[in-house]
């Protein structure tokens, strides 16, 4: 069997799991051995990407390429992600081939290359990212148990007030007060009838080409929300900062979101306002994992954005 090669975030986010984190660090080379067998599967190298999970290519038997997935405890197919990946039945995302709940493992369809190393300009991810969430939002079967939209704005307004305190308040009261309104008004605009099962993460990196289909793509690593379909939006939003920072980060900011609705036919404010959110969170996020320079990028953007 291929040595586990695990990568350094992953580690890190399992450590601060703490002893649950660090107990299922330990166990990985046993549990992956053990599904290698009961899947009759020859496991690979591990893959780059993963943050929540230990990600490796495998071969079955009959020579198919697949991926084996084993989320850190807490994360893994007893909670929003597998269901939500079985629900969409591989409409938009990859798809499941075997599942193991008591050891939070699946085994996924092999997809391409991520859009984030393809070489396209932001404009055309964005494209493809949108292209992409046209064919898979939909409307979840009635008894979904999925988190709401207004759950979710509840929840990040917590962890972006306790993170900030914590880390001793490392941007300003106005960028993390223009925050928590924004999310006070998310969770007020919450709608079940404008809600679909939305991906709740999808940036480049989770967004992979499809073998042989040219121009086609799947999503990968779903959190799984019932929320509006700009949140989902909301992540292209936040993402690439050092773009937004070689020039004017609002009007450069304004006119992704604008492009966002165009594609999308979604409303801007509730996108720029679920993307502020995001980039203050996410900012903090990092810090707190010790991307320093990473996160400054996030929340100087958000000082903007807040002024």
């Amino acid at each position: 069997m291929t040595r586990l090669q695990i990568p350094e975030i992953v580690r890190t986010r399992a450590m601060l799991r703490g002893d649950e984190g660090l107990a299922w660090l330990d166990g990985l080379p046993a549990t992956a051995a053990g599904l290698a067998h009961d899947w009759d599967l020859e496991l690979g190298p591990v893959l780059a990407g993963g943050t929540d999970a230990l990600v490796a290519a495998c071969r079955t038997r009959g020579g198919q390429d697949v991926v084996l997935k084993i989320v850190m405890p807490g994360l893994g197919p007893g909670n929003d992600q597998l269901r939500a990946l079985l629900a969409f039945k591989g409409r938009g995302y990859v798809e499941v081939l075997r599942h193991d709940a008591a050891r939070n493992a699946m085994l996924l369809e092999r997809l391409g290359a991520p859009l984030s190393e393809l070489g396209l300009p932001i404009a055309g991810q964005i494209e493809v990212i949108c292209a992409t969430l046209r064919q898979a939002w939909a409307n979840p079967p009635d008894d979904h148990g999925f988190t709401t939209g207004a759950e979710k704005a509840e929840s990040l307004a917590t962890f972006i007030t306790d993170l900030w305190r914590d880390l001793g308040g490392p941007c300003s009261q106005r960028t993390v007060d223009l925050a928590l309104d924004f999310a006070d008004r998310r969770r007020r605009a919450f709608d079940p009838a404008a809600c679909v099962l939305a991906h709740g993460d999808a940036h480049a990196a989770n967004t992979l080409a499809v073998p042989g289909r040219e121009g086609r793509f799947k999503f990968i690593d779903p959190d799984g929300l019932f929320i509006e379909p700009a949140y989902d939006l909301a992540i292209p939003m936040r993402d690439w900062g050092a773009e937004l920072l070689a020039g004017d980060p609002v009007l450069l900011g304004q006119g992704r979101c604008d492009q966002l609705a165009r594609l999308t036919g979604v409303e801007p404010v509730p996108i720029w306002q679920w993307g502020f959110i995001e980039r203050v969170s996410t900012g903090l996020l990092l810090l707190q994992l010790g991307q320093t320079s990473l996160a400054e990028e996030y929340l100087t953007v958000a000082e903007a954005w807040a002024a």
